[in-house]
Order: structure tokens, then sequence, then C-alpha cells
């Protein structure tokens, strides 16, 4: 019934057409479709799509520094949820990441997704409160 498999820059408008229609997710112009192409040529085997009847209704974007994960646009169709789709693309994402001997994972959840935050503190992920991300647009 479901598909779980690497994503390619082929899932491309698949994956953004889910992002944008996934409430709480952040999406930007770091999220074009050249930049998707460049994140996933320099994280390979790491990111993955969940397929279901040829339309993609699961994501995560998953990548390292090589010595830490990190985790982007972790999503599921909402027609689809509860059916352990994201537990499965995480599985998948942190097991391509442990055989590596990446052993920490990051994630960011925005203050006002509080399903998302559910979510992630359900499965055990633990909310930092000791450290602020700064970001700083950067044009050539």
């Amino acid at each position: 019934m479901y598909t779980i498999r690497e994503m390619s820059v082929a899932d491309y408008h698949g994956a953004f057409s889910l992002w944008s229609g996934t409430d709480g997710m952040g999406i930007g112009e770091s999220d074009s479709e050249e930049n998707i192409a460049r994140f996933l040529a320099r994280n390979p085997g790491h990111s993955y799509v969940c397929e279901h009847q040829g339309a993609i209704v699961g994501t995560v974007l998953c990548g390292h520094d090589g010595r830490r994960g990190f985790l982007y646009h972790v999503a599921v169709s909402d027609a689809h949820r509860g059916q352990g789709i994201a537990k499965m693309l995480l599985s998948n994402a942190l097991d391509s990441l442990a055989q590596i001997g990446i052993t920490k994972c990051h994630l960011m959840v925005l203050k006002t997704n509080r399903l998302g935050a559910a979510f992630w503190e359900y499965n055990g992920w633990e909310r930092r409160e000791d450290i602020f991300i700064y970001s700083k647009s950067i044009k050539s």
C-alpha cells in the first residue's frame, strides 16, 4: 500500500506540493528545486519519500555536517496520518545516519507548530531550551 524509497530530484514537485499544504511547515527560497537538488546531491542516501498510488504522501529531508544529522521537511499528508508513515521515514533516515557513524540528530520546529512539537516530544525527541538559532540571508 505504501512504498518508502530514497528521494530524488524527480520527486521535487510532488514533495513541494505536500510541503506547501502542510500546516506548520516553513517554506522559503531555500526550498527551490535547484537548492533541493543540491541538498540531495550533497547528502545521498539520507532523504526519503513515501508513495501511495503514485503520489508522494510523506517526506523527510535528511543530511549531516560530518558529525551531526539534521532533519528538514518531515511531512505526511493529512489523509495518510496515523499509518506510521512518519516513523518509517524517520527510521530510514536515522538508520542511514547511524550507518556512517552519525550519533546525534537535530531538527527545527516553528514555535507556532504545536502539532509538530507534540509529535516530536511524543516520539522521544528532546526540546532544547538552551540554544538560540540565528539566521542571515546571504546574497551574492
